[in-house]
């Protein structure tokens, strides 16, 4: 493995100090109310917007997992990083319903469409599916990426594994205490460009090595599953055990649409907009970005796949696929840009999650049991929300390096769990100004308890009877067929439990659901949008389709 030239340090030494520079301008801003600090003073732009967006998106599992899907089933996973015209869903349709109550949690818009116990209970399993899924696994990744890529394994005696993935944590959490949201959003946009340049290049590399497009798609093409599908492919057969095109379409659409438009990791950046204008041109913009994984991570392992079968490089494993292009293919200088845009989406990705967690704990427990704590109190309480995010995280290392072979496998699996029942929650409140508050929490608690008994089965998956009952119905299924299953049952419990039950006021729903807005606030959305945003978001429909159509 080629090592760090000094160019390299010097380029990566450049980087730290801009995104020192930034903090330090950032630390200096007023913060002096929850909102200057979880939402950045709800005045920022569709620019910080959309790059927070890709930058909180773009994180481990892109950098280890998205490309290292790419080298194993090729365009496989293509379908979840197509969710462009999800975000323009989150921006058309969700934006409007999140500024007029003036939220800052998704909890707290369940309070208010349904009740306060759906609010709790939300919150509970946003925080403990952060800390244990995104938050741990970034963290694992980050170890991975540093030790591959700096080509360094110990440092001091100690495996730099550690080293890497405790420095990322500390440091990132450093910062998110410091600056807030402002932090978050305003080193995005250095971030961004620098990762977009360094995986472009990555890219462009790697095609010019291998031969060219072609050649990948021939040596891709050449990989054949059992059930007939090539490489390339990415609507497959029905019968294929991981993504078949039954679960593939609708699954990774109600995990995308829980992800980009009811998640407070991915909402609170569009919260944060000055007004309906910037949070949906953000999302816009947001959209734009989210075209171009596929094209930076997932066909960069689909490269590194065909140079390891063309003997061009030495791949040790599926998820070494993107770390290993950056250290075996890039020249000297070029490799510092890199290694500081995935240090980049490490920290920004990591960063937002401590914020979101932050706020979470905040608004929904603390705040709420405490109402009249003062403002500059609840900054405090949220910069030490902040600091026991970062403890757990490195607490819960040993046990995400200890599953590190099925590392995006067990992201997925507990997402697509997790998603039914908040999807359907959401879907429905907002279009059905039916939907009680009773129905709202029985979803919940549904597609929680039916979620979390697979996965818990399959913790014992090999100590079950395979010809059983419980087997054959929490197990045996596809994932994704599960996530289809589970969402259809949240949807008929909320349904039913909502006829049987009182429906909520006309004055509770009003402005939170579809057809309930007042004139007044359908004329402030009208007006919000002109036809440039109506002639952008119809050009990304048009990319997405025209990806669909060329590898389908």
């Amino acid at each position: 493995m080629v090592g760090f030239h000094w160019l390299d340090w010097s380029v990566l030494g450049i980087f730290g100090l801009a995104l020192l520079g930034i903090i330090i301008w950032v630390s200096r801003m007023k913060e002096d109310t929850s909102t200057d600090y979880f939402l950045a003073g709800r005045d920022a732009t569709w620019l910080a917007i959309g790059a927070s967006i890709f930058a909180s998106n773009i994180g481990s599992e892109h950098l280890v997992g998205l490309a290292g899907a790419g080298a194993s089933t090729g365009m496989a996973m293509a379908h979840w990083e197509m969710h462009g015209w999800l975000i323009l869903i989150l921006g058309w349709v969700f934006v409007p319903f999140y500024a007029r109550s003036g939220v800052f949690t998704m909890p707290e818009f369940l309070e208010k469409r349904y009740n306060a116990a759906s609010r709790s209970f939300l919150s509970i399993i946003s925080l403990v599916s952060y800390v244990l899924t995104k938050v741990a696994v970034t963290v694992y990744a980050g170890g991975i990426v540093f030790k591959e890529v700096l080509g360094i394994e110990t440092f001091m005696g100690i495996d730099f594994f550690w080293v890497g993935a405790i420095g990322l944590v500390v440091l990132t959490g450093i910062f998110t205490v410091i600056g807030g949201m402002k932090s978050v959003l305003y080193t995005s946009i250095l971030q961004t460009p620098i990762l977009l340049i360094g995986s472009i290049v990555i890219l462009v590399i790697g095609l010019t090595k291998l031969g060219g497009w072609n050649e990948l798609m021939e040596i891709c093409r050449a990989n054949v599953t059992m059930q007939g599908d090539e490489m390339t492919s990415l609507i497959r057969s029905r019968n294929d055990p991981d993504f078949p095109w039954t679960g593939v379409l609708l699954g990774s659409a109600i995990i995308g649409f829980w992800y980009w438009c009811t998640d407070q990791y991915i909402v609170q950046r569009v919260l944060s907009g000055r007004d309906q204008t910037q949070a949906r041109r953000g999302a816009i913009f947001g959209g734009y970005m989210k075209l171009l994984p596929v094209f930076i991570f997932l066909i960069p392992g689909m490269i590194a796949y065909a140079l390891n079968e063309k003997g061009l490089i030495e791949l040790s494993s599926s998820d070494a696929a993107f770390p290993t292009l950056v250290s075996q293919l890039l020249p000297i200088g070029v490799k510092g840009i890199v290694v500081g845009g995935l240090i980049a989406a490490l920290m920004s990705s990591l960063a937002s999650l401590f914020n979101s967690s932050a706020m979470l704990f905040t608004v929904d427990f603390y705040q709420k049991y405490r109402p009249n704590t003062p403002e500059k109190k609840l900054v405090q309480i949220g910069r030490i929300a902040t600091v026991v995010i970062v403890i757990l995280g490195i607490l819960w290392i040993p046990v995400m390096k200890s599953i590190g072979k099925v590392l995006y496998e067990y992201l997925q699996d507990v997402q697509s769990l997790l998603a039914p029942g908040i999807a359907a929650v959401f879907l429905l409140g907002v279009f059905w100004k039916r939907a009680s508050a009773q129905g709202g929490m029985w979803g919940l608690i549904v597609g929680f308890v039916l979620g979390m008994t697979r996965l818990g089965l399959k913790v014992f998956e090999s100590s079950l009877d395979h010809e059983g009952l419980l087997y054959n119905i929490f197990v045996a299924p596809n994932w994704l067929h599960y996530c289809i299953y589970l969402f259809a049952i949240c949807i008929g419990v909320i349904v039913v439990v909502s006829l049987m039950t009182k429906p909520p006021h006309p004055d509770q729903v009003k402005g939170l659901t579809y057809y309930s807005a007042s004139p007044e606030q359908r004329a402030i959305t009208r007006a919000s949008y002109s036809n440039w945003d109506i002639v952008n978001s119809v050009i990304i429909l048009t990319v997405v389709i025209g990806f669909y159509i060329y590898f389908w």
